[in-house]
């Protein structure tokens, strides 16, 4: 009697499954929203049911290999099951690494096919394949995490995609505030999910030193903990109490770190770490106080607020100082298997070098012209390091003051001359100018967002526009140029939701800045992309900024001496009204004519609500 109950309940439990199974949702996609745009994408008349009876098919590649792993445990995660099969058969995802090289993908390019049979997956790489699967996953539904399909019919479709670039980077700053691992963890997934590959970890400054160091401890002790005044607007801390204990900060233990190098590796993320040399360095001089100039009374101390001019730095003139930098880069080296230290080099305040004895003592033993000389020597020392062990150095434009050498990599953030100067000099080169990459300035009015960076401007719209390539270098030349970068930095950024929003939606125009080819670009089919992102986004929990909604104008002549104005806008779905001084509010649809030099207002209306304010504009 036992018996038929256990097996009277089994059989209940599988049918119960089995109805939740078949009540799951159904949907056809015929609209694909794929950021980055690929190259090619032609549509077809075909479909194909993706559902739990369709299974997997791997050629040439391993069924336990990290990418095929992974992309298993991402449909299991759509509450699909699919089995792996020994041959090809109909209703399948076929994942083939190429027997011959396609030269026409390289190294991290793909092409993938959806027909009736399934859909086909191939690159010469596994590193392609993942990015196939990437760009798959965004022509499923967007809630395809957070809901339960019985199947998925897909339009069919044949793409050819590879990158316009190698180095497609992403900042971020965990100095001035620290983030988990598991929030980094986030990070790298968000950049996989736009086939981003280089994560720039900005680890040490004045704001708190966050790698655990084996050899200078109190770099851990002192060096990675402020008070905490994340309560207080950055600008306006009040000072530290005396004896006030240092409760903000933290570091990576060099288990985490190799954990997240693994995470990243396993997503086909480089990760770079930067230690800044010789500059922006309070953290390490309250540590080990020995390491400032001669004659240098300041007491340095881990900053919890602005801090300007930086005049902190690293005693040029001291031995001990090139001891202490090369013992933490035999230290940091081992952690990170990329061929890249990014070692700083940016805002170096050399008052004290100039005051210091012994940096004058070096200056003339060398015979250095002066103190940019000085810096380049210090540096040129860590690469010739680092180049023993195998490893080349990035640094911000800065090291082309002085002098730099032929094998060091240039990172333009002061606008894009320093990334010309390198590029003219045979330097490789990564672009990132504030004016388009600064991802810790604002995205919209500042009036209607949270604190950011101020005086600056960088909308999504001009992100967009951002061309890694600058004006000004010959074919030649322009090989030099590696790629570009978003950056972000923390100063206002205390919380991971509050780095979300800065980040998104514009890191996903920079994605498509690096990736795709300046023919795909299309501002008009990018915002309506976008608009489907940030709806994935949301149901993967992702803060998703709000975008600008202000308007901007272009004009053209007419033959009656007009001019035609034309409205663009930023968020889909946005309503546009617009009127002159002695006219009413009427909704945009269309460009207008309007005498050069007259003023007319905006307001703009989104989900129903008036959005920011009335803009002002005269067309001229």
């Amino acid at each position: 009697m036992k018996a038929i109950k256990y097996l009277y309940r089994v059989l209940c439990l599988f049918g119960a499954m089995a109805i939740f199974a078949a009540c799951g949702k159904t949907v056809a996609v015929d609209n694909y929203a794929i950021i980055p745009q690929p190259v090619e994408m032609t549509m077809s008349s075909e479909t194909f049911v993706f559902s739990s009876s369709t299974t997997c098919y791997v050629e040439n590649v391993g069924q336990n290999d990290p990418s095929v792993k992974y992309i298993l445990r991402q449909i299991r995660g759509w509450h699909f099951n699919p089995s792996i099969v020994g041959k090809l058969e109909g209703d399948c995802l076929h994942f083939l690494l190429n027997p011959d090289y396609d030269k026409v993908l390289g190294d991290e390019g793909y092409r993938l096919t959806v027909d009736k049979d399934g859909v086909l997956f191939q690159a010469n790489t596994e590193k392609g394949l993942f990015y196939a699967f990437q760009t798959f996953t965004q022509m499923l539904p967007e809630d395809i995490t957070d809901e339960r399909y019985k199947s998925v019919t897909l339009t069919g479709c044949s793409i050819v995609d590879y990158p316009r670039f190698e180095w497609r980077g992403s900042h971020f700053d965990v100095s001035r505030h620290f983030f988990s691992v598991s929030e980094m963890k986030k990070h790298l997934d968000l950049m996989a999910s736009y086939k981003l590959n280089k994560f720039h970890w900005h680890l040490t400054d004045d704001h708190g030193w966050r790698i655990e160091s084996s050899n200078y401890t109190l770099l851990n002790d002192i060096g990675s903990w402020r008070v905490d005044r994340d309560n207080q607007p950055w600008g306006e801390a009040d000072p530290a109490g005396e004896d006030e204990p240092r409760t903000n900060g933290g570091y990576y233990s060099k288990e985490q770190i190799a954990e997240i190098v693994a995470y990243a590796a396993e997503r086909y993320i480089d990760v770079i770490p930067e230690i800044e040399i010789p500059g922006h360095c309070c953290a390490v001089l309250e540590a080990y106080p020995e390491l400032a100039c001669a004659g240098d009374d300041t007491t340095y101390t881990v900053q919890f607020g602005p801090y300007w001019p930086p005049r902190a730095i690293l005693c040029g003139g001291n031995d001990s100082v090139m001891t202490f930098l090369k013992d933490v880069m035999d230290e940091i080296i081992p952690l990170f298997p990329y061929e890249y230290i990014h070692i700083g080099g940016d805002e170096a305040w050399k008052e004290n070098w100039k005051r210091c004895p012994r940096c004058q003592a070096r200056i003339k033993k060398l015979g250095l012209a002066d103190e940019e000389a000085l810096q380049s020597w210090m540096i040129r020392e860590i690469e010739n390091y680092v180049k023993r062990q195998q490893k080349n150095i990035i640094g911000w434009d800065e090291i082309l003051d002085g002098g730099v050498s032929k094998d060091a990599t240039v990172m333009s953030w002061q606008g894009v001359k320093g990334g010309i100067v390198a590029a003219r000099h045979g330097n490789k080169v990564i672009m990132t100018p504030t004016d388009f990459c600064y991802f810790n300035f604002y995205q919209a009015n500042p009036d209607y967002q949270p604190p950011a960076m101020p005086n600056s401007l960088v909308t999504l719209h001009k992100v967009y526009q951002f061309d890694p390539i600058p004006n000004g270098l010959n074919d030649y030349q322009k090989r030099f140029i590696l790629g570009g970068q978003c950056n972000l930095w923390t100063e206002y950024i205390n919380t991971n939701e509050m780095a979300e929003y800065m980040l998104l939606p514009r890191l996903c125009a920079m994605a498509e800045d690096l990736w795709s080819p300046t023919a795909a670009k299309n501002w008009e089919s990018f915002r309506a992309r976008v608009a489907r992102h940030e709806q994935r986004l949301r149901i993967l929990d992702y803060k998703v900024g709000t975008s600008s909604f202000q308007p901007w104008m272009t004009t053209a002549k007419r033959d009656d001496g007009k001019l035609t104005v034309t409205l663009n806008w930023e968020v889909e779905g946005s309503h546009i009204y617009w009127r002159t001084d002695d006219g009413s509010y009427q909704l945009y649809t269309q460009p207008f004519a309007l005498p050069a030099g007259t003023t007319f207002h905006t307001v703009t209306f989104y989900q129903g609500r008036l959005r920011e304010c009335q803009y002002d504009f005269v067309a001229r």
